[in-house]
């Protein structure tokens, strides 16, 4: 199956930016952190050498293609398969961007190179940022975050003190919570006096619902995560997505199986969808959502995709979640 865009996916729903346009500029798993909670599974190249990575072209080639088609989002977002500010271009493609559409900039980050002046240049430009931080203390960022060795966490912090200094846009800050590792007192009480000398203009809390890279991983509840948006104070918020229902696919598929009948645009939708499944797992909801489709359309292309060996399925917390093989 052939691909028409290689470097963008979506727009994909998100509890964070309602209806985002990924854009993909670091090969998979690329990144500067190994973290625990990954949704991609581990980090195959643990790096922190910026390199251009992608033609930047063609990037902006299939960015300027959606947009003249008339692209509907909320944000055109950085992200995706790697640390998306590892690429060395990140700024010229930013500014690229607005140049040729209003729909606002986001860049979805780890945070751990805005110790770099040349990082925080590249993203000055943007409407968003949005970093993670999971830790304060070293020994807890160890653990969770699996850094790349010349990384620390008084460099991230203070990278992200002197983004808030430089940057005009809005800074959320993210913080994903694994039960028994970063959820005792002492642990939130030193990302609590990070994110105070952070400053950013949200904090938004954030635990495992889809798969996980280290199978152990526990999700925090949302009472515990209720206290502790409390204990951040009033511009904390929880982002977790705890509420989806269950729902069973598994009575359809020989259904859907048998009256499958593709058009091109039944082939155009599953292209776009293997491709937001090369990037992140999905359940049902969050693909007929983004391709704005019916489940029962949805799980037509699930089954055909399964069938052929392009996708596999996994179940957490009884959500059914599909992702590209």
């Amino acid at each position: 199956m052939e691909h028409k865009e290689q470097y963008l996916y979506g727009p994909v729903p998100s509890r964070r930016l309602h209806l985002s346009l990924g854009v993909d500029i670091v090969p998979f798993k690329v990144c500067t952190l190994d973290c625990v909670y990954c949704q991609l599974g581990r980090t195959t190249q643990k790096s922190i050498g910026r390199k251009e990575f992608v033609p930047v072209e063609d990037v902006l080639s299939e960015l300027k293609n959606r947009i003249a088609e008339g692209l509907t989002a909320d944000y055109i977002t950085f992200s995706g398969s790697g640390e998306p500010t590892l690429n060395s271009r990140l700024g010229e493609m930013i500014s690229e961007v607005k140049k040729i559409t209003t729909i606002p900039v986001a860049v979805l980050t780890n945070g751990t190179l805005f110790y770099r002046p040349d990082v925080r240049t590249d993203c000055s430009n943007a409407d968003l940022i949005l970093p993670s931080l999971d830790a304060g203390d070293q020994k807890t960022f160890e653990k969770i975050n699996r850094p790349h060795p010349d990384i620390n966490i008084e460099r991230v912090i203070s990278g992200l003190c002197e983004l808030r200094k430089q940057f005009a846009g809005q800074i959320w800050i993210e913080v994903f919570l694994v039960d028994s590792i970063n959820t005792q007192a002492q642990q939130l009480g030193s990302i609590k006096q990070a994110v105070k000398l952070i400053r950013p203009d949200k904090i938004q809390l954030n635990t495992a619902v889809r798969p996980t890279a280290d199978a152990s991983v526990k999700p925090v509840g949302y009472r515990k995560l209720r206290d502790i948006a409390d204990f951040f104070g009033p511009r904390c918020e929880i982002i977790a997505d705890l509420a989806k229902p269950y729902v069973s696919v598994s009575d359809d598929r020989s259904t859907a199986a048998e009256s499958a009948q593709f058009s091109a645009d039944d082939n155009q939708a599953m292209e776009t969808l293997l491709s937001m499944l090369k990037r992140r797992p999905c359940s049902l909801d969050d693909i007929s959502s983004s391709l704005r489709i019916h489940r029962n359309q949805a799980i037509k292309y699930l089954t055909c995709l399964e069938q052929g060996g392009f996708i596999c399925s996994e179940r957490k917390k009884g959500i059914i979640f599909y992702k590209a093989i």
